[in-house]
């Protein structure tokens, strides 16, 4: 890998970390697996730490981004499925994902948005609240948007673990399929 290779920093919850997986398995070595495949040559960091809310990724992220080796050449943010499994208000889960991208933005850092949706058992309220979230927020900030980061992985077993919150191997290589091709748009062009 060249010293100059892009950086891609995966900063969510355990989606990202790859909660009970290899290290090749999750979701920063398959992306980077991914993009080497179609040519495009790009280091792909975890920062992700199960568990984590977005009270907690908005604490964490300026020491992130200040500690990269190299200034990012763009920003996965994966936040909010912690706060919608709690329960926590919709409206703090907006403002702490707004304050993210706000920080990015002044750092003149792209972003792909990977967004989560409530699950049924939240209620048609939250769910109305907590799903508008990402859609507004990308728009807001011009960020790219994977809409829903366990699109066509959720609901099937031999693609999730066996407590059916988290993908396995095999679910993260589906979430990587529908990710690549974003990231490479959202990732600038040489020069």
């Amino acid at each position: 890998m060249p010293a100059n290779a892009p950086l891609v920093i995966a900063f969510g919850d355990s989606l990202y970390a790859g909660y009970q997986l290899g290290p090749k398995e999750g979701l920063a070595p398959q992306l980077q697996a991914a993009l080497a495949e179609d040519g495009v040559v790009a280091r792909v960091q975890n920062a992700g730490v199960s568990g984590d809310t977005t009270a907690a990724g908005r604490q964490r992220l300026t020491y992130v981004l200040d500690n990269a080796k190299t200034k990012p050449a763009l920003v996965l943010l994966g936040l909010g499925g912690n706060d919608m499994l709690r329960g926590i208000d919709a409206a703090q889960t907006r403002a702490n994902l707004d304050a993210m991208l706000a920080e990015l933005r002044k750092r003149e850092i792209p972003v792909l948005l990977t967004g989560m949706i409530a699950a049924p058992n939240m209620g048609p309220d939250y769910a109305k609240k907590f799903n508008a979230i990402y859609p507004e927020l990308a728009a807001k900030y011009e960020a790219s948007l994977y809409p829903f980061i366990l699109d066509n992985v959720v609901g099937k077993p031999d693609l999730m673990l066996g407590d059916h919150i988290h993908p396995n191997a095999k679910g993260v290589k589906v979430v990587v399929e529908g990710l690549a091709p974003l990231v490479e748009d959202a990732l600038p062009g040489p020069g």
